[in-house]
């Protein structure tokens, strides 16, 4: 438990790394000296890091020991996030969130992999969770947090926070995570046999178009909450959404050997009754946070349920179905942060619960048809 809670933590210093921005944007942007829209785009070029080398990295280091490999990701973060906190030049931040995307390429396509070696088959689906726990824990505690550390002193505060975070994980992992061997050379399949595994196809499909449905939204959640007067309520909000995303992990981990389609049919429902209720009823604060608990519920469980499925589906490719999607995620997130940029500007932040509408539709779809690959109704019966 001691080492899945230290992977819980490498899982949570990644995903508050690449979200962290989204509460602090409109201070980034006045010391930065950019737009709003431009300072979303920390959050795209972190993404493009990570979908650019996620593929060759995993296949470059495929034979090293694992626990060299996550310290050395984690390293990168520390210093990614360091010199983030100290730099007042937009192009030099841009660099280092490139340089903290990469680092997350390493992290991802390692870490589900390895919760999964640290854990019995039965348990494989709850040792995922556990690890990923660490998501919904940025959200319901990191991101809020750092944004009120952004309000109280100074968004590079927050950032310094993270480096002093990562140097104690380094500690915690040198000390406590098992070693693990990499594969043996030309032990990994290649990416076109991996695709016609069946199942992996309709998953990646489904993890791209529902990333980018969350990220349309959630790079630019603050000043969506500007739009509505609700400006100074941004880190109640996302406080909101992370508990909510909490209880859903926690359902996630307790019910995912038996229900992984259920849950992700509900994941997607839920995403979709929020966006619907932030396209209609935005004026009412009461509904909002009624909103943002719903999206929360749906989102917070989805990487446990994405990234098993990859790992059910794949099989013995199982390692480079997920190096696959976190490409593909972090394609998603880039492309949701541009595409927000575009919106903001061009329709105003009105336009993000109808955009997320049309873009749950295909994701709906693809979870409903993959019934006996990707999203089985018996995933037990499998033998998962």
């Amino acid at each position: 438990m001691a080492a899945l809670l230290a992977l819980a933590t490498a899982v949570f210093i990644t995903s508050l790394t690449e979200t962290l921005p989204a509460g602090l944007l409109p201070a980034m942007s006045a010391d930065l000296g950019v737009s709003e829209s431009a300072t979303g785009q920390t959050v795209t070029v972190y993404a493009i890091g990570t979908a650019l080398t996620a593929i060759p990295l995993t296949a470059a280091t495929s034979g090293w020991r694992r626990k060299r490999l996550l310290l050395m990701a984690m390293a990168g973060f520390a210093a990614a996030n360091t010199v983030t906190a100290f730099s007042g030049n937009y192009t030099l931040t841009m660099a280092a969130r490139f340089l903290a995307g990469v680092a997350a390429g390493l992290a991802w396509a390692l870490l589900a992999g390895y919760a999964r070696r640290m854990a019995p088959v039965h348990l494989q689906g709850k040792a995922i969770a556990i690890a990923m726990a660490g998501i919904p824990v940025a959200l319901s505690l990191g991101v809020p947090a750092g944004t009120f550390l952004g309000k109280v002193v100074s968004w590079q505060v927050a950032f310094l926070a993270m480096t002093g975070l990562t140097a104690g994980l380094l500690a915690w992992i040198a000390a406590l995570v098992p070693d693990y061997p990499g594969q043996p050379r030309g032990a990994t399949p290649p990416m076109l046999r991996t695709l016609r595994v069946p199942g992996v196809t309709p998953v990646l499909f489904v993890t791209l178009v529902f990333v980018l449905a969350h990220t349309v939204l959630y790079t630019y959640i603050a000043t969506y909450l500007d739009g509505l007067g609700m400006g100074d309520s941004t880190d109640l909000v996302l406080l909101v959404f992370g508990a909510a995303s909490l209880v859903s992990i926690w359902l996630v981990g307790t019910l995912i050997h038996r229900r992984l389609r259920a849950l992700m049919l509900a994941a997607v429902l839920l995403m979709g009754v929020a966006a619907a209720v932030l396209a209609v009823f935005s004026g009412t604060p009461v509904l909002v946070y009624a909103a943002v608990t719903l999206w929360g519920l749906g989102w917070g469980g989805a990487p446990t349920l994405l990234q098993t499925a990859a790992g059910d589906a794949g099989g013995d490719a199982a390692d480079t179905a997920q190096a696959m999607l976190v490409t593909l995620w972090n394609v998603a997130m880039a492309a949701g942060g541009v595409a927000g940029g575009l919106l903001l500007n061009l329709s105003g932040t009105e336009s993000f619960p109808w955009t997320i509408l049309l873009l749950l539709i295909p994701v709906l779809l693809a979870v409903l048809a993959s019934r006996t690959h990707g999203f089985p109704a018996k995933r037990a019966a499998a033998g998962k």
